[in-house]
């Protein structure tokens, strides 16, 4: 979406205003009047998509006297949020596992035995991409439902070029058929295929050799992401596809030290990766590597909930070595089938501890960074998208502490919103 002197300009008002690093009163001081809670009331103005400026609803008005003024009646305003960790796209039904998991089997004998991923690769390798866009969009209705307007979709249930690619496209064409920016990520190394088993290594080989340029050279997605574990891929693994990855153009992420500690977090720094996610085995030499490099620590408290993991992340660690920490639902059909990023903060809060700031920080700024699009979403500042979420709430702590409510008036993407908003 282009900008230009010529297009409109909107002037959204009224608004309680959040945005990340803030901490309620004396917010944005200057910039507006405060509300009773110490919230400022500010104004803003898009143009052609973006946040032109941010300030007093008068100096507004007399900066852009031709915009149209829309009135926002005190509502709480946050960025759009960002679910920077999903696997929407995918084929077939794994809900008969949470019987073998109540009934003690533990997730990695389930995966070792031909479920898990597995599972849903069979299903996903027969799938068009239609089938797989039709699958998906009840799954991002639901995000958007919620003030989502970034969503992070990761392939890795075909393990072969052409269902990737599949899926990838499915993820774009989502980003088509619904109002919500896509950023896409090829997993490339989520699990041993079946046709594989005992040779790890000749498909870490082809991964670099064939599926990873194919993938850059069809620029299907912007990031390369892998998961090492004990039951899935070695830290040697791994450094050879990010090697590889990297050669290529893209920036990496890692499924790292979810069920034991492979030192994933440590190898994720060394390669400069934008996240590492999971992290409930890391140990303070990961942390103390991610803080120096700048690594996205993301929580995913729903995957650690639905598997009911006992090992935390190390949250106070990373917590005091500085390391950015967001949060996101892990959508996926097996581990993690939440489709609710309310719930996920939640969890974050009740789970793991997170304040309420450092919840709705890592659903905005810091799940950004995550994706590398700091520069684009995730704050309410000038030159960034107007892609905000306007909440039915008193206070910005009952997006985090209340399940199954609705609390979202209308969502606004690119400075339009869904519904009227008044």
């Amino acid at each position: 979406m282009s900008r230009g002197k010529s297009e409109a300009v909107r002037i959204y008002s009224g608004g309680r205003v959040w945005s990340p690093g803030r901490s309620g009163a004396g917010a944005g001081a200057g910039a507006g009047a405060a509300a009773a809670d110490g919230w400022p009331i500010r104004a803003l103005a898009e143009q052609g998509g973006r946040i032109v400026a941010l300030g007093a609803l008068a100096e507004l008005q007399q900066q852009y006297s031709n915009a149209e003024c829309i009135d926002l009646c005190g509502r709480l305003i946050t960025p759009g949020f960002i679910d920077c960790h999903t696997h929407v796209v995918y084929a077939g039904d794994r809900s008969a596992e949470i019987e073998r998991r109540l009934a003690g089997e533990r997730y990695e004998d389930i995966a070792r035995s031909g479920g898990g991923i597995l599972s849903t690769v069979a299903a996903t390798r027969t799938a068009t991409v239609a089938e797989l866009v039709q699958l998906a969009l009840p799954r991002v209705a639901a995000l958007l439902a919620e003030g989502v307007t970034t969503i992070e979709v990761k392939s890795g249930y075909g393990l072969e070029l052409d269902t990737e690619i599949r899926m990838l496209q499915a993820a774009r064409e989502l980003g088509v058929q619904r109002r919500v920016n896509i950023s896409s990520t090829y997993l490339g190394a989520h699990a041993l295929p079946p046709d594989y088993r005992g040779n790890a290594d000749a498909y870490v080989e082809r991964v670099c050799k064939e599926f990873l340029p194919a993938i850059a050279a069809g620029g299907w997605a912007r990031n390369f992401d892998a998961y090492c574990d004990a039951h899935a891929f070695s830290a040697a693994q791994v450094e050879k596809l990010f090697t590889a990855a990297r050669a290529l153009g893209m920036r990496v992420k890692l499924h790292a030290d979810q069920l034991s500690n492979q030192g994933g977090a440590v190898l994720a720094a060394r390669f400069e990766a934008l996240s590492a996610d999971h992290l409930e085995f890391t140990d303070e030499a990961g942390v103390a590597a991610m803080a120096r490099s700048g690594s996205v620590a993301v929580l995913l408290p729903a995957a650690y909930y639905f598997l009911r993991q006992t090992q935390l992340p190390p949250i106070a660690a990373l917590r005091r070595a500085g390391v950015p920490m967001a949060v996101a639902t892990d959508c996926n059909p097996g581990t993690s089938p939440v489709v609710s990023i309310l719930a996920a903060m939640n969890f974050a809060a009740l789970e793991f501890g997170l304040s309420v700031e450092e919840c709705l920080d890592g659903v905005t700024r810091q799940a950004a960074r995550a994706l590398g699009l700091q520069q684009e979403c995730g704050s309410i500042a000038p030159g960034y998208w107007c892609d905000l979420a306007v909440w039915n709430v008193t206070h910005p702590a009952e997006l985090v502490l209340s399940l199954g409510h609705h609390p979202l008036h209308a969502r606004l993407w690119r400075g339009q919103p869904d519904r009227a908003l008044v």
